[in-house]
Parts: C-alpha cells; sequence; structure tokens
C-alpha cells in the first residue's frame, strides 16, 4: 500500500530536506561517512584513585600480590588524575621514576623487574578499562610502552655436594629446625613454588595414594606425587600445630600460619652460614631448577614438564607437546627413582 498525504512526509524525510543537510555537511567540511566514524559519546574517565580499588577487587589473589604495590606507587603519583589523560612519554617518566627508587633486594638487577612489573601492572589496568568503554583502544598509552627486554636467569641446578649443605644447615640452626627441613623436603620432591606451597591444606593430602594438591599461580591445580616419608611428615606437622582441615597446613609451633617472610628469613639465615648462597642469590626457586634438571636429564622432556605443572600454552615446542603428556604415574616414577623409596603409583620396571 502506497502512503500519501501526511503521513507519508513522516516516513521519509522529502528530497528537499536531504539536499538541505548534504549542503550543510558541504560547508562543515564533513561526509556521511565522517559522522558514521565519529566515536560515541563516553562517560568521564575515572581517576586512578577511583578506578585501581574497583580492578584490584576484580582481579585474583595472584594478580593483586604481583601488581598491587605498582598501583599504589601508581595511586601516589596519579591518584587525582583521569585514566585518560597521561601520555606514554609520561609513562616512561614514570617507570625511570620507580626504577631509580627500587628497594635494593638480593637479586636485584637494576630495577628491570620493577620497570617490567610497572608497565605489565598499568596494561592489566588500562585492559579493564578498554573492556568497561572507559578508553579506546588505539588510545591506550600502556600498550606503546615497551617492556625492557628480560635478561636470561642466572638459576641453574645446585649441587648434590651443595644440597646437602644446605639441608643440614637448615637442620641445624635457626628456631624451628623441624619446619624449614620440611619445606625444604617438599619443595626438593615436588618443584612446587612457594604460593603452591602456602596454600596447601590438611584436606589436599591423598595418604592412600601419596598425592598431594597443589594449587599455583595461573589458577593451576594438579594433584602431585610426594613420597611416604614427606606424606607422614605432612600429616604428623598437621596434627602437631593443629592445622584445621580446611586451613593452611605449613604452621609455626604456636599454630601460627607462615607467610612469605619464613622463607626470606630461612635463606637469609642460610647465607650467613654458607657463604655461597648469599654470593649467589640461592633461594628456593633453585630447588625447583634442581630437581626439574634431575627429572628431565633421566626422564625427559615430557616427564619434567609434567612434574613442573607445566600447561600448553601455545609458546611451548609446538603441536607434538599436545600427543606427549605426562601421566601421573609417569611423574611418581620418576619421583620414586629420586627419593629411592616405593611409590604406590610408580611402574616397577622405572625406577
Amino acid at each position: 500500500m502506497t502512503v500519501t498525504g501526511p503521513d507519508a512526509r513522516s516516513a521519509a524525510p522529502g528530497q528537499a530536506v536531504v539536499d538541505a543537510a548534504m549542503l550543510v555537511l558541504e560547508r562543515m567540511g564533513l561526509t556521511p561517512a565522517d559522522l558514521l566514524a565519529a566515536p560515541a559519546a563516553r562517560p568521564p574517565a575515572p581517576t586512578f584513585g577511583e578506578y585501581i580499588p574497583v580492578i584490584s577487587a576484580l582481579v585474583s589473589d595472584g594478580c593483586r600480590k604481583a601488581y598491587g604495590s605498582y598501583w599504589n606507587r601508581v595511586t601516589d603519583q596519579w591518584g587525582d588524575r583521569r585514566i585518560d589523560e597521561p601520555t606514554p612519554s609520561e609513562i616512561r617518566q614514570l617507570v625511570q621514576h620507580v626504577r631509580a627508587n627500587v628497594v635494593p633486594r638480593r637479586n636485584s638487577r637494576g630495577g628491570r623487574s620493577a620497570a617490567e612489573h610497572l608497565i605489565a601492572a598499568l596494561r592489566c589496568m588500562y585492559k579493564h578499562a578498554e573492556e568497561d568503554g572507559l578508553i579506546d583502544p588505539a588510545g591506550n598509552p600502556a600498550r606503546k610502552v615497551e617492556k625492557p627486554r628480560r635478561l636470561p636467569s642466572t638459576r641453574r641446578a645446585v649441587a648434590d655436594k651443595r644440597l646437602a649443605e644446605i639441608n643440614h644447615a637448615a637442620a641445624t640452626t635457626g628456631d624451628d629446625p623441624e619446619l624449614d627441613t620440611l619445606l625444604l623436603r617438599l619443595h626438593t620432591e615436588t618443584a612446587c613454588r612457594r604460593g603452591g606451597a602456602l596454600a596447601l591444606r590438611p584436606q589436599d593430602l591423598d595418604p592412600e595414594q601419596c598425592l598431594i594438591l597443589l594449587r599455583e599461580k595461573g589458577e593451576t591445580v594438579r594433584w602431585q606425587p610426594v613420597s611416604p616419608t614427606l606424606m607422614a611428615a605432612l600429616l604428623g606437622h598437621a596434627a602437631e600445630r593443629h592445622a584445621p582441615p580446611d586451613g593452611q597446613l605449613l604452621r609455626y609451633r604456636n599454630g601460627r600460619r607462615i607467610t612469605y617472610r619464613r622463607y626470606d628469613h630461612l635463606w637469609d639465615r642460610l647465607g650467613r652460614y654458607l657463604p655461597w648462597v648469599r654470593a649467589q642469590q640461592i633461594s628456593m626457586h633453585w630447588i625447583r631448577h634442581t630437581t626439574l634438571t634431575w627429572v628431565e636429564r633421566n626422564f625427559g622432556y615430557a616427564v619434567a614438564k609434567a612434574y613442573a605443572g607445566h600447561t600448553d600454552n601455545g609458546s611451548d615446542t609446538g603441536a607434538t607437546a599436545t600427543y606427549v603428556r605426562a601421566t601421573t604415574h609417569e611423574v611418581a616414577t620418576a619421583l620414586a627413582a629420586l627419593t629411592g623409596e616405593p611409590h604406590p603409583l610408580a611402574t616397577q620396571e622405572g625406577w
């Protein structure tokens, strides 16, 4: 049906109206395409002081621990500024300020790590701002600031004799040798990270199969074989120090939970008794390197990868890694060979 009369004028603009609009656009130096390409109106961007607490509450505990101190520095410097105000040059200036004022540590490398973490923290925050529609991806200043090139790690496997010296010093010094030797054995057998050890709970122990549940960075979860000796030590520790089933397992004698500071205290003390520990900046992560190096040399790359709890992330050894995943039984076999103790899941031929 053809619409005529007043309704026709309301259904579609007349040619005269279109011509008038085109004339106005032409005099303004615009085209209809320019109108379509114009960015949509955005809400006013919040300040760093307003937005960073929102992001901090959204991210995981691990992300908050890694970036929290750097977000605090950004808030101290730019708390009253809107997040869409800083330029890439200003971010580079902030990076240099942080590098120049970093707290010196045993493994300090000129503030490179602090600079890398600051840029990563800003990229994380701005990624959320993009998703919230607060900034345009093309206007993200953190993307335009390059991270400093990461230097090769100085960590390596510790020789057997040196590892024995570490364990002897831990067992004969300090205010809680039982706790420190348990920590060293746990990390030596499982090659776990500190976060995995601190997250361990009594309910994560499977005494029948000698397995423990490790929850580590990236929200990864895996069952890791341990020796009967270590399982008995973990059960005894939890009972003696009154660890609740769903609470942290590793505790001081008074029942208080240990934190990362216990590791710092342990290696500071070992450095006083073993000068080479302090000189080479040995830490618990070196124990992880030691175990995984031994597993790789004796049982191959696939078993070492599973032993470490590494996941397929597309940047590994290519598609072949998908087909050569090691099983828990193979990890248990490597552990049995490492400790010299039978394991319920190990194949007899393997060790």
